[in-house]
């Protein structure tokens, strides 16, 4: 027979967990409308843009060179900058942040300053990027006397994207299981071929998924190219690292900035190509990060 006392405990129980669930509903609710709210802008932003945008998508897009006109305007020198930047920029980056957090994740000895360097990475992470703009121009552009070149606009998004990569790779090394390690080393190996046989192939899917996705990210950067100086009319290509160049944000604005409604459409079909090009280097890096997944 349950008392009086153990009665109300029980009920005080029942109130307890039934206040809790609705709790939890509220705030599935609230998250549902948050992202719903999200997605709605999203696919109206997307919406207007393909409608304003998808005429212009033909191929004189691609073969032509930015013009005064629009009917003859094309994105030419743009794309081909943004391709090259990308081939100079994801090598030397890749390079640099893996080695970086290789470093420090197996190397370096856990202390004070090993401490202070992640924080600071961490850190130059959340820059904003007209930051790394004002770096390299005055590293880049005006220090080393590279001009307002293809290199320096490279460099300088290098720059922008080591810290994410760095972040990135060290997050998929510490991912690896230390009995890897262990084994490795039962078996005789000595460090480096710890490294190099075990941990970066566990690590590498993660490592590549994070490079991509920084690259994405430096594809769509606009502020530290115009920092440095890249050009916003180039009728021509690039013939060494060294000329000048621009690349497909900084076309986009320049014809959103121009009062006609003929570059409009033909910003509105750039951001499509930009859009386009994004979504494949992540299709990608999805592909790749499961196909090493699958091969470990």
């Amino acid at each position: 027979m349950v008392t009086p006392n153990k009665h109300g405990a029980v009920s005080k129980e029942v109130e307890q967990i039934q206040n809790r669930r609705r709790r939890d509903h509220l705030a599935k609710l609230l998250f549902i409308a948050a992202t719903s709210i999200a997605v709605a802008a999203l696919m109206a932003l997307l919406t207007n843009v393909i409608v304003d945008g998808i005429a212009s998508v033909r191929p004189e897009l691609f073969t032509n060179y930015p013009s005064r006109r629009a009917s003859s305007s094309g994105l030419k020198s743009a794309l081909v900058g943004t391709i090259l930047m990308v081939a100079i920029m994801a090598p030397i980056a890749f390079l640099l942040g893996v080695g970086a957090a290789v470093f420090l994740e197996e190397y370096a000895k856990k202390g004070v300053v090993t401490r202070l360097i992640q924080l600071n990475i961490s850190t130059l992470a959340g820059v904003p990027s007209i930051v790394y703009g004002i770096l390299g121009l005055t590293l880049f552009v005006r220090g080393l006397h590279l001009e307002r070149s293809l290199l320096s606009g490279s460099l300088t998004m290098t720059l922008l994207i080591l810290p994410i990569i760095i972040v990135s790779a060290q997050e998929a090394i510490k991912a690896v299981p230390n009995s890897r390690r262990e084994a490795s080393y039962a078996l005789g190996a000595t460090k480096w071929q710890t490294v190099q046989r075990s941990v970066l192939p566990s690590a590498f899917p993660g490592i590549l998924t994070g490079v991509i996705l920084a690259v994405s990210r430096a594809i769509g950067e606009t502020a530290p190219l115009v920092m440095i100086g890249a050009l916003t009319y180039v009728a021509f290509l690039p013939q060494s690292i060294l000329d000048q160049f621009t690349v497909l944000p900084i076309q986009i604005y320049n014809w959103i900035a121009k009062p006609q409604t003929d570059f409009h459409d033909l910003a509105a079909g750039g951001i499509i190509v930009l859009l386009v090009l994004l979504l494949s280097l992540n299709f990608v890096a999805i592909i790749l990060r499961n196909k090493f997944q699958k091969n470990l």
